[in-house]
Formats: C-alpha cells, structure tokens, sequence
C-alpha cells in the first residue's frame, strides 16, 4: 500500500501560498530591523511597518494576478494555435507526435529497431533474453501505431494530448488568476503579523518589539520550513535552516544599514 496522498486542486497555488506567507514574514521584518537600526521610536516602527504590510499584500495580490492571467493569456494564444495546427495540418501534427511519444518511452519503428539491434549486438550469446527484447520493441511498435491512429481519427483527442505533452498544459491545472492574488495577498498579511504585532505592545522600548518580532519571525520560517516539506515530502531540517539563515543574513544587513543611516544623519 502506497502512503500518502496527492495535494489535488491545491497543488497549483502552493507557489502563491508559500511565496506569499514567506515575502511577508522576510520583507516585513527586514523593513522594521531597518528602521528600527535607525532608532526610531516603537509608534513610528509600528506605523512603518503598517504601511509596509498594506503596500506590500497590494502589490503581491495585484502582482500575483496580473502575472498569472497574462501566463494564461500565453498559454491560450498557443493552444488557439496549436488547435489551428491540428485542424489544418493534421499530418505535421501527427509527425511531431512520433517525437513527443519517443520522449515518454513509446518508440517508433526505427529508433525500436535501433534499440533491438543494439540489444542483440550486447546479448548475442544470451538467445532467449534476445527475444524478450525484441518482443518488447514489437509490442512498443505496435503501440505507438495504435495511439497515431486513434489520434489521426480523433484531432479534439489529439489537441489535447499535445497541449499536455508539448506544453504541460491540463486544463484542470491551470491556475485561477484571482484565487492566485487572495492567496498572496491573505497569506503576505499573515506572514508580516509576527513583525507589526510587538511594536503594539512594546511601549517606549522598540528593542523590545524587535528582540520579539524576532523571536516570533524565527518561529514562523521554522514552521513554514517544515509545512512546505509536508506538500513537497522533502527534507523539513533543510527546508527550515534555509528559510531562517535567508531572514537572519537579511535582517543583519537591515538593522546594520539603518543604524548606520542614524549615525551619519544624526
């Protein structure tokens, strides 16, 4: 028994989900180290960091949906196009079909002759394990005239193969440029919550909030780290470190260029 299940519809957002939540928690932290090396005071922290978090949702939102439509618009001019190939030349479609199965394994009656004469040049004293692979070329042969035939008498059927083999296209997949937005944009609010928060409670101590925004930024690219390893089934460590050395090296720069920024001016 095979453990574990595909995501389903969701699996097209995860870029959204992941990029969004991330760019919050990164951009907004690094915006409040840098004004917070600065020295400014706890009120102005908090406001910049408002601002930041309202700026930077809109922008993802609106980013993530203009992006995604346009890629939808692409695609879509293409596949008009391609319908158009298989509607008017059916035969160069079908030649170009001979490529696109020999990529997934389905060989054609020269390159299966190919493989069996090298086969048998390897295995010349192995007669029987010679006929298995010739068989096999065969039967592969015989396949691959089999689906040209179907698809020669069937071009809706054939469009669509080619629009999932030649541009990994599946209707089904394709994503939703609105549900791509609210994605980025929810998730970039949540994401920038950790580092405006603390400066709400941190009083005429803004250290304070950032020692805090921080610790709870910290905890969140560790808990991000480990989700995105649940969706990809990699390593949750890595993902995790890779997440926090990126915020941590960022944060250093922030705080360090706004403090310098107060020392010069001021």
């Amino acid at each position: 028994m095979i453990a574990g299940k595909h995501l389903g519809k969701s699996r097209q957002y995860w870029r959204d989900i992941i990029l969004g939540v991330n760019d919050g928690l990164v951009s907004t932290f690094l915006l409040v180290a840098g004004v917070a090396g600065a020295g400014l005071a706890s009120k102005d922290i908090l406001l910049t960091a408002l601002a930041g978090a309202l700026a930077g949702a809109i922008s993802m939102a609106a980013g993530e949906y203009v992006a995604t439509k346009s890629q939808n618009e692409v695609m879509r001019g293409e596949i008009n196009l391609e319908e158009e190939h298989v509607k008017y030349n059916l035969h160069e479609e079908l030649l170009e079909l001979d490529d696109l199965l020999q990529k997934i394994g389905i060989k054609t009656r020269v390159s299966a002759t190919a493989s069996a004469s090298t086969a048998a040049s390897s295995m010349r004293d192995e007669e029987e394990e010679k006929e298995k692979g010739q068989d096999k070329c065969v039967s592969m042969v015989d396949l691959h005239e089999s689906m040209k035939d179907y698809y020669k008498e069937n071009p809706d059927a054939l469009l669509e193969l080619m629009k999932a083999l030649e541009f990994g296209v599946i209707d089904k997949e394709v994503r939703n440029p609105i549900m791509a937005g609210l994605f980025s944009c929810v998730l970039f609010i949540l994401g920038a919550l950790p580092s405006v928060l603390p400066f709400i409670f941190s009083g005429e101590k803004p250290i304070k909030g950032l020692i805090t925004s921080a610790c709870i930024t910290i905890l969140a690219l560790l808990m991000v780290g480990a989700i995105k390893t649940w969706a990809t089934r990699g390593n949750c460590f890595v993902a995790a470190v890779e997440n926090l050395v990126i915020a941590g090296f960022g944060g250093g720069i922030a705080y360090g260029v706004g403090y310098l920024f107060e020392s010069v001016i001021r």
